[in-house]
């Protein structure tokens, strides 16, 4: 098992002006993370060594903040904690100004592709295209991995002073096994004689090769982008398996067109036009002080004015000022210095002179296990706290083909209840989650839908003529949900909103299912559908933060 998260976790002491709240609380997060997000109080004290009154006061502040959530006894990453993750994506511009590049080179090779940067003497996942195979890639943006077992890290090495070679080996002489790389499995890494040969051919040679160094299987080639300025931007990095390919074989097989995908992303960098200055967040000072006037003890407002001194950060606000960030958080000088001070400490900062930058090191914040959640995972918590407000069964669901598919649900605890499982397919036209979906479709695609299906009753209530059924779906649009009474089954009611995704499309749909006794359609529409719509607004806000940068599938 890893050694607990220090403090500081650096090796320097803290200055005199750090704000230790927040090192505790940023303590909390990363041994979350590296736990795959979710961790029992009692975990987080043994793990940290902090007192359990700490570690309640810092995941009340967290919790206050969306940035974890608590279940029953364990606490869970939330998808909101990853604003600081897409802050410093924003910031480094490489995934919305490359990333469709890697993509593309994904598809050709039929392999996968990620982006990686420096994060001292380590390599960190910016982006990620992977291939969807019985045995696939599982690293995730932000993971971490050791420079010396990766293709990438020669390449990095090929740039290092004799400062940061130092660093390297002071790292690996403290921690000989890789235990703070827990992105990766344990096992023997290279010594520095071989490392260092490496580096030397990847500085001359322009690419570089791991053979089964991350581990035995995997081969992969790494190739440099370099920024107009001549720097190393990212790296792009080509991942397979020895059952497709040797690495000699990737190398003749891949280099050429990952040189050329490199070339397209210099120039790419060359011709991107400078970012636009974002709005700045909303100054939090005045919300982290309400949230202690109504909390009291409970809430560290020192941790939560730090964190959000990281949310500050994005696409036009990359070099910040103590000024700008003082005025974009609302936050007294002097405070946002000291949590600048503080993050500085800890890695996630850079100050050069006045100026502050986000550090790859905020990925390590959440990113890695929240980036592959699935619509369904980020919907279970907010549909569970639906069918405590409406004591019946909550739903979620996609469109296939002619049908709806669900895909997550919450059911009440009744002796009768509205008996489906996850899976279940049922014929869109006749549910209300089928008909916000079809609703929702473009009229071309729609009509074309229902050209090519003949709808049959399910009850005698069944719409089931074309012009009825274009009707029922022209008002379900105009309107915004569907309310099916009977039609999918005699004693059943429902009424369904859609989720949409950053684009606007409907990419699922929300439901509440119930007896046709227990409520009056009046009702449903009076007293269940506001509660629905705003389940499906909380739904579609962490949907928005975590699709941001990674693909978060339906199902």
């Amino acid at each position: 098992m890893p050694p607990p998260h220090t403090l500081q976790q650096t090796e320097t002491p803290a200055p005199a002006e750090a704000v230790a709240p927040l090192m505790r609380g940023i303590t909390v997060l990363r041994r979350l993370t590296d736990e795959g997000g979710t961790m029992s109080p009692s975990a987080i004290e043994r793990a940290t060594g902090l007192a359990r009154s700490t570690v309640d006061r810092i995941t009340a502040t967290l919790a206050r903040m969306e940035y974890v959530r608590v279940d029953g006894r364990d606490i869970t990453l939330a998808p909101r904690l990853m604003e600081l993750g897409n802050a410093c994506l924003s910031a480094l511009r490489l995934p919305s100004l490359l990333g469709r590049r890697a993509d593309a080179l994904a598809d050709e090779l039929d392999e996968s592709v990620s982006l990686a940067v420096g994060d001292g003497d380590g390599i960190r996942f910016v982006h990620q295209a992977t291939r969807r195979r019985a045995m696939s890639l599982s690293f995730r943006i932000g993971d971490l991995l050791p420079a010396e077992r990766t293709a990438p890290g020669p390449l990095l090495a090929a740039g290092w002073d004799a400062r940061a070679w130092q660093r390297w080996r002071e790292r690996r002489a403290a921690d000989p096994e890789g235990l703070t790389f827990p992105a990766v499995p344990v096992r023997p890494s290279p010594d520095e004689e071989e490392f260092a040969v490496r580096a030397e051919r990847a500085r001359h040679d322009g690419w570089a090769l791991d053979d089964q160094l991350i581990e035995p299987g995997l081969v992969a080639l790494a190739v440099p982008v370099h920024s107009p300025e001549g720097d190393v931007a990212c790296l792009v990095s080509v991942v397979s398996h020895t059952s497709r390919h040797t690495a000699a074989s990737l190398r003749d097989t891949v280099l050429p067109r990952a040189l050329a995908a490199a070339a397209a992303m210099e120039e790419d960098l060359r011709q991107a036009p400078p970012a636009a200055p974002a709005d700045s967040p909303t100054a939090s000072a005045s919300w982290t002080r309400a949230s202690k006037q109504e909390l009291g003890r409970e809430f560290n407002e020192s941790l939560a004015r730090g964190l959000s001194v990281l949310a500050t950060f994005g696409e036009g606000r990359d070099a910040l000022t103590l000024t700008d960030v003082a005025r974009a958080t609302g936050l007294a000088r002097a405070t946002a210095r000291r949590a600048l001070i503080t993050l500085e400490h800890l890695g996630y900062v850079v100050t050069e002179g006045r100026i502050h930058r986000l550090t790859p090191r905020v990925l390590a914040l959440g990113y890695p296990p929240l980036s592959r959640a699935t619509l369904p995972q980020i919907a279970q918590p907010h549909l569970a706290a639906l069918t405590g407000q409406v004591q019946d069964s909550a739903s979620l669901a996609v469109l296939v083909g002619d049908d709806v598919q669900y895909t997550g649900r919450v059911a009440t605890r009744r002796i009768m209840n509205v008996n489906i499982t996850v899976g279940t397919r049922f014929p869109a036209h006749a549910t209300s989650l089928g008909r916000v979906l079809l609703a929702a479709l473009p009229p071309a695609e729609r009509a074309a839908r229902l050209a090519r299906t003949e709808p049959h009753a399910l009850t005698p209530y069944t719409v089931t003529g074309p012009d009825e059924l274009r009707a029922v779906l022209d008002r379900a649009r105009a309107d915004g949900y569907a309310l099916v009474d009977e039609e999918l089954e005699v004693g059943l009611r429902s009424v369904a909103v859609p989720v949409h995704d950053r684009r606007g499309t409907a990419v699922a749909a929300v439901n509440v299912a119930m007896h046709s006794s227990s409520r009056t359609l009046q009702e449903c529409v009076t007293d269940v559908l506001p509660r629905l719509r705003a389940t499906a607004g909380r739904i579609e806000a962490d949907l928005h933060i975590t699709e941001r940068y990674v693909r978060v599938p339906a199902m």
